[in-house]
């Protein structure tokens, strides 16, 4: 059978959201629905349309098709890879249940009509459950999870990690991009020859921390850059960056670099939290200068 391009028949990339994937399938949805468009191939246009959505417009059939990999083209021979059962749940392995394609035009698409190519991942008639391999024995292929830190630096460049998972050496390819939470596919290194699900984390880092795409650094400034702004050095993933910092600025300000975090088809940004530090006043002429600097500013009061 031939494989067939969910994201390419809806005209989107692998990373759009679930409102981009329903934006894309209404608008198509209407413009070949046969009852408007009477094209030859309309129907068949639309009734491919309707399964690229009952897929990619479901997060567990999503889930378990994105498993297959992003190296796939429509049209290629496919054949489900060892271990798929359509019968088993989880990740791409699923009971056959009672789910029906949706038309997105106030009607129902029926069950009727799918793909030999979605019937071989979901069965005739959908997807249940998402728990796990059917398990026929000690021997049976199953899938295996297992977690993984990396360095931020690893999902910001992209990275080939040697990993010991078990008694088992691992070569590991991280892809640029990837946010703790995310799963890498390891085909055929599972338990019995299923697949291994590594499931990434970031491992502590000494200056930024991560939240989704966005990256966090706390930047020490002196009272004269903050009262006078003027440019500072910034630590980012992609090396030290000359920042301006605005007249004024006062400790735990946050100021942001634009896409400066981990990229993505939307790249995260770096938030840069303001941290004033004072010099110490232990030289008498640095004590005198505080001093004149408490006259000066006699009528500021940092608590009101």
């Amino acid at each position: 059978m031939e494989y067939k391009d969910y994201y390419k028949i809806l005209g989107i990339t692998r990373s759009a959201s679930a409102d981009e994937i329903k934006r894309a399938y209404r608008k198509l949805a209407r413009e070949f629905h046969p009852d408007r468009n009477k094209a030859k191939n309309a129907e068949d246009k639309f009734k491919e349309i309707n399964e690229a959505n009952e897929v990619l417009g479901d997060v567990k059939k999503r889930q378990a098709y994105d498993q297959l990999g992003p190296n796939w083209r429509g049209g290629q021979r496919f054949t489900p890879p060892p271990g798929w059962n359509p019968h088993a749940g989880a990740g791409g392995f699923g009971n056959a249940g009672g789910a029906r394609a949706r038309s997105g035009m106030g009607g129902d698409a029926g069950a009727a009509g799918f793909s030999d190519f979605f019937s071989s991942l979901f069965g005739a008639g959908g997807m249940g459950g998402f728990e796990g391999f059917e398990d026929h024995g000690p021997s049976a292929a199953r899938e295996q999870r297992a977690k993984v830190a990396i360095g931020i630096e690893d999902s910001y460049n992209g990275a080939t990690l040697s990993l010991s998972v078990g008694a088992r050496n691992l070569s590991v390819r991280i892809p640029k991009g990837v946010i703790a939470g995310q799963t890498i596919r390891l085909t055929g290194q599972g338990t019995g020859g299923g697949d291994l699900m590594l499931e990434v984390e970031f491992a502590p880092h000494p200056k930024f921390r991560v939240e989704g795409r966005d990256i966090h650094v706390v930047v020490p400034v002196a009272p004269w850059e903050a009262a006078l702004g003027g440019k500072v050095p910034v630590p980012t993933l992609g090396g030290t960056v000359e920042f301006t910092l605005p007249a004024g600025v006062t400790s735990g300000k946050k100021l942001r670099l634009k896409g400066r975090g981990l990229p993505g088809t939307t790249a995260g940004d770096e938030i840069v939290t303001i941290s004033l530090v004072t010099p110490p006043a232990v030289a008498e002429d640095a004590r005198g200068f505080y001093q004149q600097m408490a006259k000066q500013f006699a009528d500021f009061d940092p608590r009101a």
